[in-house]
């Protein structure tokens, strides 16, 4: 490529120029000494800058070529002018920068890293050779993840946009970089600290507001977000702005005030798919699944192939008993999605939804099959865990409790935290079929194995609790006690120990200090839930009831606290509509529940509908059949109906199963009434003629 001859006054002012950029930057000093006068240059060194302009000038020439190209030969001509040149004239730290920056763009990494180091080793304070470096490493480090671990290269590239925002605190995009840098890096104080000194100069900066917005919601402090979107919003109420205040507000778990943001933004731009997933989710969390039910509709036809709105059809559509609908959008998800996890999980449960529980453990066994035949599969131990825990609490609720056993310990061998979950849900099992002796033999290995594992030592207190030896639970919990905010389970854990053993004095003062430790709204209800029970069981039933309210003012659709509160007022033949309305919605939640179906049973036998009662306490006995309670329920229906004899055989199966369940579950005054009852129909049954007894 032939190239002019540059005009000597062009090569002046160049080296001029030069002269000027070879000089590191300094903030002025006071009281500093004179400058020394600048030296006038002698001939030679007009010589040797106006070859090295020269040299530049190709090289500029030739770099802005293979920036349109893209050919290799001519970022290695640049290269080679830019060398020529800073040979000429090493001061000149401009040259260096292009240099550096046109083996980056070339992909010599590794040279342009050099050559940046070397033009910062003479002018630290020089910020394109910093850009740069910074470029380079943010490059060569990736996606700045947030949830990847922390890397040497974004610690380097962290130091450079540190300097870079420090020298040019103006330079808003290498803030915002630094931020995220910070942010990557984990350190969320620092990368707060920029964002916020930011908005303090910019406070209209969009960016800076979204990324601290994610950083709050990120570091849990979803409130915070709120109110910082919220202001924005206000003054300027964009769809964009609204829908990021409602995803805050799902954060903050402020469905109701989510559900306004978003659809404020739907109004604003009616196709918006951000706005109108976040309405969605927003109707969702609330159970507003018939409101829900034409978003996620409009979202599956938006995205056909998104799997996760077809599984939310397929769980509104459950919700809404219209089990064929789900069905249907489980097909369609299973063709978007074919061996997702969450797909054959959903269908497990719809499954489960129509009481086919046979078919919900066909699905997840052969999910495991496949699973362990996939060699990508294979070695997932997270995946198969989940598998085998969802398969072994099926078996649980058919009662099949050797096969859940055999599940569980399979599960175990997966790996040490496989063995340590599968282990706890071994132990609930063997507790959950009254093999008490067995729970607590595997607990005590439990405890061998991890002997400071608070989780280990309130899975065996509870334990001792339930066979009555509430003393020796409690000493063990008390020495996990450490008088901070993290005593909440502890707490939770003694007032349970206390309450199995009946010692509902001890019991009351620990539930209420795990009330006041209380920080997330599941924890309140754990804390509240536990106090209604204390009272419940002594009879005290406007306490109870008052903590069944709260329970239910914070969460409306906690199905145990639904079903103990309706039951409670069933026991007491008290507002039994109000009880029956209160055991449907735990049904809604749980349709196959024997807990729940007895409990309906039981307030239809208090209303007088005895048909009604009869139905619902035989599904009860077909979910549970060794339970006690339902057994005798069942009995008292009969004998009202003027089923005697029936009456009896249920009261006997009664009077065996109470033999069988744990200390803590046993009712001595329900037996002793179950008994003198089943002694006096066997008393008429005895005596009655046999074409008069009754059937």
């Amino acid at each position: 490529m032939a190239l002019a001859k540059i005009s000597p006054v062009l090569a002046g002012l160049f080296c001029l120029a030069l002269s000027v950029s070879a000089q590191p930057a300094r903030p002025p000093q006071q009281n500093a000494p004179p400058a020394p006068e600048p030296s006038v240059p002698t001939q030679p060194d007009l010589d040797r800058r106006s070859q090295a302009y020269f040299e530049f000038t190709i090289g500029r020439l030739f770099e802005d070529r293979y920036d349109l190209t893209g050919h290799a030969e001519d970022a290695n001509l640049a290269i080679a002018a830019y060398k020529k040149a800073y040979e000429l004239d090493p001061r000149a730290s401009v040259i260096g920068e292009r240099l550096a920056e046109t083996y980056a763009k070339s992909q010599r990494i590794r040279e342009a890293v050099i050559e940046a180091l070397e033009v910062l080793k003479n002018d630290p304070g020089n910020l394109p050779a910093r850009r740069i470096l910074g470029r380079i490493y943010l490059r060569t480090a990736g996606d700045l993840d947030p949830d990847s671990p922390p890397r040497e290269t974004l610690k380097r590239a962290l130091e450079q946009y540190r300097e870079i925002v420090r020298l040019d605190p103006e330079d808003t995009e290498s803030a915002l970089l630094l931020a995220r840098l910070y942010r990557s890096l984990k350190d969320v104080q620092q990368s707060e600290e920029v964002l916020r000194d930011l908005l303090a100069r910019q406070p209209e900066q969009e960016a800076a507001i979204r990324q601290l917005a994610q950083l709050l919601i990120q570091d849990d402090r979803p409130g915070e977000a709120v109110k910082l979107l919220a202001a924005v919003a206000e003054r300027s109420p964009r769809p964009e702005w609204l829908e990021m205040l409602g995803e805050a507000r799902i954060e903050a778990h402020d469905f109701a005030g989510a559900e306004q943001s978003c659809h404020r933004a739907l109004e604003s731009r009616a196709e918006d798919l951000r706005a109108r997933k976040c309405l969605a989710q927003a109707l969702l969390r609330q159970e507003k699944f018939a409101q829900a039910l034409p978003e996620y509709q409009r979202l599956s036809e938006l995205e056909p192939s998104e799997a996760q709105h077809l599984l939310r059809l397929a769980l509104i559509y459950r919700r809404l008993k219209m089990l064929d609908k789900a069905e249907e959008s489980l097909l369609r998800a299973k063709q978007v999605a074919p061996g997702n996890l969450e797909v054959i999980y959903s269908e497990a449960l719809t499954y489960r939804a129509q009481g086919r529980f046979e078919d919900a453990i066909r699905v997840l066994t052969d999910a495991i099959a496949a699973a362990r035949a996939t060699p990508a599969l294979a070695n997932d131990h997270g995946t198969l865990a989940i598998l085998h825990e969802q398969v072994g609490m099926l078996y649980r609720e058919v009662e099949n409790y050797p096969a859940a056993i055999q599940t569980f310990q399979q599960m175990r061998l997966l790996g040490p935290e496989e063995d340590k979950r599968g282990r706890e849900l071994l132990i609930d099992t063997y507790r959950m079929n009254k093999q008490l002796d067995a729970a607590l033999e595997e607990s005590r290995r439990a405890l061998l194995a991890s002997p400071d594992d608070p989780s280990v030592i309130m899975t065996h207190a509870l334990l001792l609790g339930e066979k009555g030896e509430a003393d020796q639970g409690a000493a063990m919990l008390r020495k996990l006690l450490r008088g901070t905010a993290e005593d909440f389970e502890v707490q939770l854990s003694l007032g349970q120990v206390y309450e199995r053993s009946r010692r509902f004095a001890e019991a009351e003062p620990a539930a209420r200090a795990a009330e006041k430790l209380a920080r997330l709204p599941g924890e309140r209800e754990m804390a509240w839930f536990l106090l209604a029970a204390i009272f419940e069981r002594q009879k005290m039933y406007d306490q109870a009831e008052e903590f069944f309210r709260k329970d239910l003012k914070e969460n409306p659709f906690n199905a145990p606290v639904l079903n103990y509160y309706g039951y409670m007022l069933a026991e007491r033949g008290v507002r039994l509509e109000e009880a029956v309305g209160y055991i449907q919605r735990a049904l809604d939640d749980d349709a196959y529940n024997g807990a729940y179906l007895d409990s309906l049973g039981w307030v239809y036998f208090k209303l007088n509908r005895l048909d009604d009662a009869v139905i619902a306490l035989r599904k009860a006995v077909e979910r549970s059949a060794q339970d006690p309670t339902i057994r005798q329920h069942l009995g008292e229906v009969y004998l009202k109906m003027g089923l005697a004899r029936q009456a009896a055989v249920e009261w006997e199966k009664a009077r065996e199963y109470w033999r069988r369940v744990l200390p803590s579950e046993y009712e001595p005054e329900q037996v002793a009434e179950l008994e003198r009852k089943l002694e006096t129909v066997k008393r008429s049954l005895a005596q009655s003629k046999p074409g008069e007894a009754k059937q």
